[in-house]
């Protein structure tokens, strides 16, 4: 049996072998013409020139912190007869009219500068809603603030610190509360 495996083997060899030399003399390629078509697809777009433009407006300032006030502008005084009027007025009516006390002033941006009056901070939402109820029905300007985990009550924003003073004052007597005022913005 032995005998018979080695026959076929070689038996195969020699038919791979014979293959192998006149396999490429049959196919060469020689018969095969290769056709030549005419393309029917039309040249691709020119790629568009890539233009840079350079931004023509400067960045603009850094608002995070609020810009600091300017002096606040001299007004002129007022005419006798316009000062005689307003004196009347206030006699009448007792009223104090200071118009060249705690004038309004803007920052070095332009922005008038105001003041709020930041009464409570409050972890309960229900308990800022609440008070800031209580304010509006009392005839104040209110709003609230959440920073961080804290709801915050503001009354304001006025333009003179002076009337946020008195506001304090009168505030404190209605309510029991000891605010403070800090700068408005509208962060």
């Amino acid at each position: 049996m032995q005998q018979k495996v080695k026959y076929r083997l070689v038996g195969f060899a020699v038919i791979l072998i014979s293959a192998a030399v006149i396999f490429p003399v049959f196919f060469d390629g020689a018969g095969y013409k290769e056709r030549h078509l005419q393309s029917e697809i039309p040249p691709g777009p020119e790629r568009p020139e890539i233009v840079r433009i350079e931004p023509q407006n400067k960045p603009l300032p850094d608002t995070s912190k609020p810009a600091e006030p300017k002096p606040p502008v001299e007004l002129p005084k007022p005419p006798k007869q316009v000062k005689q009027v307003i004196e009347k007025i206030e006699k009448e009516q007792k009223v104090e009219l200071e118009i060249h006390k705690d004038q309004p002033v803007l920052d070095q941006e332009g922005v008038p500068v105001a003041w709020t009056l930041q009464l409570a901070s409050f972890k309960d939402e229900a308990n800022a809603k609440s008070l800031r109820k209580q304010l509006i029905g009392e005839g104040h300007k209110v709003f609230t603030r959440k920073q961080g985990e804290l709801i915050k009550v503001y009354v304001g924003p006025e333009f003179q610190k002076s009337r946020l003073e008195s506001l304090k004052l009168s505030l404190k007597k209605d309510f029991g509360l000891n605010g403070i005022i800090v700068r408005f913005t509208t962060q």
